[in-house]
């Protein structure tokens, strides 16, 4: 059974390939998946070398520095840790086959509600080989046929991590399909092949996102940026909001859930503020701020209106002073793109408001951006982190690889 995302297949025929697959995968047992599974964790393990040397090659020849740079790179810690998170994902309970509700009419009609594959997921992404693991790990899982494309920039690590993972015993021909990544003709075949793909979800930069949003024929699910803020309320513990900052902005400031924009209530700002920069530049951040933040401590770089909407990536962060709640309220509502924000509080009724009118994916109180993932929410590997509110919303994986269906089941009932 075991299938090879080989090149001599054009896309249209590892569209249809998948397609037949798919239905395949629908009839997996829990226990097949999961020995799946397991198998591509050992072999991933197996072929750390293999998957080193691939994505060495990548780094050399895209020649990418800073953070795009350190999502494209694999080491054998991270490839150590892919394996440990596609063996997390065999331990999660298999959603597919789940009954959701299940109730009998008074015309003695049995109509059950149970969780279905996809079908066929198609997926879009740049830089990060990760992605390639994570999305494949989380379709075999929920019975569904994956279709990757990465960038180029990641074009020999992506073919090494899809062959292994075809490769192995009791994967499907055509369940694991890996796309053309020089072409853009790819791109727009698997997001218009409405018929053969269920489903599509971009995940990279804006430019990304928008033309796959703007050209799909296909169901997207779309990932946004993560113009993530931290608000520091006047009650703040400060020693609490030193650590959050930190290590919202600086732990890894490459991914989309790093703070990037910090906003001090005005009553603590003159306080706040100045020893906040002292320890960010330590850090080697860049700080940017308004004229006030500038105002309050060195080396505060005057942020332009630009700054207050764009997702930095890197050690960078932008500081303003507002009013108090509403106001930290309405600059995230402007400049938010909807997917991590935290406030800062020992005041319960703030933080309660904050929660409340806060219209992000994920909202905190009093700890760090950085925990919107999958992982990190006990999902296991994620697909990404969904801005929009249909079909999901935040860190998404298993269930939400899941549509429904209703079984009904009768004695020969009629309707009159």
């Amino acid at each position: 059974m075991a299938g090879s995302p080989a090149v001599a297949f054009s896309t249209r025929e590892k569209l249809e390939r998948a397609r037949v697959a798919s239905a395949t995968l629908a009839q997996l047992s829990t226990e097949q998946k999961n020995d799946c599974l397991l198998q591509i964790a050992r072999a991933l393990e197996t072929h750390a070398g293999r998957i080193v040397r691939a994505n060495e090659e990548d780094i050399q020849r895209s020649n990418l520095a800073g953070a795009m740079r350190d999502r494209l790179l694999l080491t054998p810690e991270r490839i150590s840790q892919m394996a440990d998170a596609v063996r997390d994902a065999a331990a999660l309970p298999d959603p597919v086959n789940e009954v959701l509700e299940e109730w009998t009419r008074p015309n003695g009609l049995l109509i059950r509600k149970i969780r279905v594959p996809l079908g066929v997921v198609g997926i879009v992404y740049e830089s990060r080989p990760n992605v390639t693991v994570d999305a494949a790990t989380l379709c075999l899982k929920t019975g569904n046929a994956v279709v990757l494309r990465g960038g180029k920039e990641a074009s020999a690590s992506n073919q090494v991590l899809a062959e292994i993972m075809a490769e192995v015993d009791g994967v499907p021909a055509g369940a694991i399909e890996l796309l053309d990544s020089t072409s853009r003709n790819s791109v727009q075949e698997l997001i218009r092949a409405r018929g053969l793909v269920d489903v599509v979800i971009p995940r990279g930069g804006p430019g990304l996102i928008a033309h796959v949003m703007e050209n799909a024929l296909v169901p997207v699910i779309e990932t946004g940026a993560g113009n993530c803020h931290i608000f520091v309320d006047e009650s703040a513990d400060f020693e609490m909001a030193n650590r959050i900052i930190l290590n919202a902005k600086t732990q890894r400031p490459s991914v989309c859930n790093a703070a990037e924009k910090l906003l001090v209530h005005s009553r603590i700002a003159s306080t706040f503020i100045p020893q906040i920069v002292r320890q960010l530049i330590e850090a080697g951040v860049e700080v940017r701020g308004d004229r006030e933040s500038s105002s309050l401590a060195r080396d505060v770089a005057l942020a332009k209106e630009d700054d207050w909407g764009e997702e930095y990536l890197r050690l960078c962060i932008a500081i303003r002073v507002v009013a108090g709640l509403d106001e930290a309220i309405e600059h995230i509502k402007r400049y938010s793109t909807k997917h991590s924000e935290v406030i800062i509080t020992r005041d319960e009724p703030n933080a309660n408001k904050f929660l409340r009118l806060v219209d992000s994916a994920a909202v905190y109180w009093n700890a760090s951006t950085r925990f919107t993932d999958g992982g990190e929410f006990g999902f296991g590997a994620e697909m990404g982190v969904s801005t929009q509110k249909l079909h999901c919303r935040g860190p998404f994986a298993l269930k939400e690889l899941t549509s429904t269906k209703y079984q009904v089941i009768g004695t020969g009932q009629t309707r009159e």
